[in-house]
């Protein structure tokens, strides 16, 4: 079944109206006809709606809601992932798998071992193009809500905009492989309504400023096992770990 966002202002009683681009996307690429079953979310709730095609023109598509689903399908806890900036497009990669694990939002992080440097003219284009990335997801994985993905950050400032998380994991591949143990602990101890921040390294890692900066801000580092992983292999891991034990 196709999933689709609308703004609050689209719903009105049991009638609810696409616009924009997936009206195009609907009508001639999905080929969908009256009578066909959509998902529909709403973006400032965590309802989903399950609906009946009812009409369809070059500017709107009707649909009729059947049933509303209450629960949605968003994670407990609120996970943000702050991910060293990677090389090439490997953050595309990053952003459609975390979207589809659950992720809240991510924050790009310039950090000093970051190979890849955003031209400063070329930051708001890149940043939407995230963007669409993150909504194909959370249409593809049907999460009632769109992840948001930030312009690229420093490290200084991203550390100041995880201070009122909850819990603060920072996977290192210099902890010791004993420190499992303390890391299934964390894990665990993440509850339904907490909030989550993790900083995960580009290609190069952390550097040692990084690390005391990290310590300092109350932040726990962790290790992934023994294994080396690379920087589009670690955040998936923390958010699998994590969606496993919340649901």
């Amino acid at each position: 079944m196709y999933h689709f966002f609308v703004e609050p202002s689209a719903i009105s009683g049991k009638t609810i109206t696409i616009t924009g681009k997936d009206v195009n996307h609907i009508k001639n690429v999905l080929r969908m006809k009256k009578g066909e079953e959509i998902s529909i979310s709403c973006t400032d709730s965590p309802r989903e709606y399950r609906c009946l095609v009812d009409s369809l023109t070059d500017e709107a598509v009707t649909a009729e809601v059947i049933f509303i689903k209450e629960e949605g399908n968003e994670l407990p806890a609120k996970i943000f992932l702050f991910q060293g900036l990677p090389k090439q497009d490997k953050m595309e990669l990053i952003i459609q798998k975390c979207v589809e694990l659950g992720v809240f939002e991510i924050i790009p992080v310039n950090m000093k071992r970051s190979i890849m440097k955003i031209d400063e003219k070329k930051v708001k284009s890149k940043t939407e193009r995230w963007q669409a990335i993150s909504e194909a997801a959370a249409k593809q994985s049907k999460r009632t809500v769109i992840p948001e993905i930030k312009e690229p950050v420093s490290f200084k400032a991203a550390i100041a905009m995880a201070e009122e998380s909850n819990i603060k994991l920072l996977p290192y591949e210099m902890a010791t492989a004993e420190g499992m143990e303390k890391t299934r602990s964390l894990f665990d101890s993440v509850k339904p309504g907490d909030s989550v921040a993790v900083f995960i390294g580009p290609e190069g890692g952390f550097d040692d400023s990084e690390i005391t900066l990290a310590k300092e801000a109350g932040f726990e580092i962790i290790t992934l096992g023994k294994r080396i992983l690379r920087t589009e292999t670690a955040g998936l891991v923390v958010l699998s770990n994590l969606m496993m034990r919340l649901e």
